[in-house]
């Protein structure tokens, strides 16, 4: 029996940048990891993390900006 694979949900980030949100990443939240992608090029690639690890790296770039 194959496994069940459910496709990835993407959503905007709520901060998107400038007036038509251009400048802008997409999350998909899953519950062993949480990817991320450019909006603008989502075929590019996605960067992926173990859940546990997703808030950490957010709280570096919030304190190094």
């Amino acid at each position: 029996m194959k496994p069940t694979v459910t496709p990835d949900i993407w959503r905007k980030s709520s901060y998107s940048g400038g007036g038509d949100g251009n400048n802008c990443v997409e999350i998909a939240n899953r519950p062993t990891h949480i990817s991320i992608r450019d909006s603008k090029d989502p075929a590019l690639g996605t960067l992926t993390f173990p859940a546990e690890a997703f808030t950490p790296f957010i709280e570096g770039l919030k304190a190094s900006s």
